[in-house]
């Protein structure tokens, strides 16, 4: 029963442009636990980042880095006009969203999902940042390495990471240009590099900002607004949210029907 009612609540994320009134119950039972004010402990760690975290992006980010991209290249630009999104304004149930078919999200889109938690656990020689939804992971290396200047192209970047103070910063490339930064198809190519610079401000907080240079996609850096996340209560777990690709197919197969999107949600 659970697994069906999670395939009605992606299928019905993803269409929440033509089917509005069924947003609400597509976030149901996903909704964010955070520890309560009266319940914080002001003694931290400013170098642990470890814990399951709820994100929250800056009001009117829409799902992106910031609420205004860099101007586009040529190049950007034709492929961001060839996307057709599920989501936003330019929403479309059928569209090309590589997540429509379950390919990876890419990074930082899946950061941008933050129905879904969070989980951050630091090694020795590496931090692991694991992601509720699409069920993935990336991986941060602190053992001192450098980036390869050539990395085969992956879709959530090879990183690496230190601290500076009592910020972690995070310098990634190598990734796979076939992922959008957002929902609203805006591209990267095989260049970009991302910083990501991390702050714990209190036991409950931690703050990133991120910077995206790509010369191919972007005329300048994308700067991002700030993204919050906030330490999740201790009955948070983290599930297995995975995107099946024959549930996605049976979903674009109903909604070519007629009312299909009643069909596709209707218990």
């Amino acid at each position: 029963m659970k697994n069906k009612m999670r395939s009605r609540l992606t299928t019905a994320a993803l269409t929440m442009v033509l089917f509005l009134p069924f947003a609400a119950s597509a976030q149901n039972g996903v909704q964010p636990r955070e520890v309560p004010d009266s319940q914080k402990d002001q003694s931290f760690d400013h170098h642990s980042l470890s814990g399951i975290w709820w994100g929250h992006a800056a009001r009117g980010t829409r799902n992106s880095l910031s609420a205004t991209p860099p101007p586009m290249t040529q190049w950007a630009q034709q492929r961001h006009d060839a996307a057709k999104p599920g989501l936003g304004p330019r929403g479309q149930p059928l569209g090309n969203d590589p997540m429509m078919i379950c390919d990876p999200m890419g990074y930082p889109r899946i950061l941008f999902w933050n129905n879904y938690p969070y989980e951050i656990i630091q090694l020795p020689d590496r931090m692991i940042m694991f992601f509720d939804w699409f069920y993935t992971y990336r991986t941060i290396w602190t053992d001192g390495r450098e980036l390869p200047s050539d990395p085969d192209p992956r879709w959530y970047g090879y990183s690496v990471g230190k601290w500076d103070g009592d910020v972690f910063v995070v310098q990634s490339n190598g990734f796979d240009d076939r992922t959008w930064l957002d929902a609203d198809g805006h591209p990267h190519s095989d260049e970009m590099r991302l910083e990501e610079r991390y702050h714990r401000t209190d036991h409950n907080t931690i703050e990133l900002g991120m910077t995206l240079n790509d010369p191919r996609a972007y005329t300048k850096p994308w700067v991002s607004e700030k993204f919050t996340f906030k330490l999740a209560d201790g009955k948070t777990e983290m599930r297995e949210d995975v995107c099946v690709p024959s549930v996605e197919a049976k979903y674009k197969e109903t909604i070519r029907e007629p009312a299909g999107g009643a069909a596709v949600i209707k218990k």
